[in-house]
């Protein structure tokens, strides 16, 4: 299994683990602000939700575009506050898998050549389609620990960002 293969891999169990973390999880610790600058459990899987179809939407300009230009995506600093971030949590989880079925699908189409291709992207200094890939991947979990950190880590322990 090559490198890409993994990150695919990876990609089609975040769904699963994301969901079966999240119903460890006891309901109360749902909204709990652990600090006034962090976001809650609910809204980090509501931005897992949220996102998806913004990085869908790259991986299909990297597939369709010679080199693609992207804009840094900035959430929204009080949280995932829209779309289906007013939904709930069972409507997140399938909304992440839904879209991350169709992530999984394009790049199972993607040429040899889209592979070679270079984007510009302001916050990188390179961005190609497995950096994105492995960006994606890297997101699921970044977000997963900040979320196993808000249920379980005392405050005097909590990652300061």
């Amino acid at each position: 299994m090559n490198t890409t293969e993994a990150l695919i891999a990876g990609l089609k169990l975040s769904p699963r683990l994301l969901s079966e973390f999240v119903g460890e999880i006891p309901p109360d610790k749902m909204e709990a602000r652990r600090r006034r600058d962090a976001w809650t459990i609910r809204q980090h899987v509501n931005h897992l939700a949220e996102v998806q179809p913004m990085l869908f939407e790259r991986l299909r300009r990297f597939r369709d575009e010679p080199a693609p230009d992207f804009t840094p995506f900035a959430p929204n600093p009080e949280g995932a506050e829209s779309g289906v971030g007013q939904g709930t949590m069972q409507e997140a989880l399938e909304e992440f898998r839904v879209w991350r079925e169709r992530q999984i699908e394009l790049i199972h189409a993607f040429r040899p050549e889209v592979y070679r291709k270079l984007a510009h992207h302001p916050e990188y200094e390179i961005y190609t389609p497995g950096i994105l890939i492995r960006h994606i991947l890297s997101h699921d979990h970044w977000h997963m620990h900040r979320m196993e950190e808000l249920w379980l880590v005392h405050d005097e322990y909590l990652t300061t960002l």
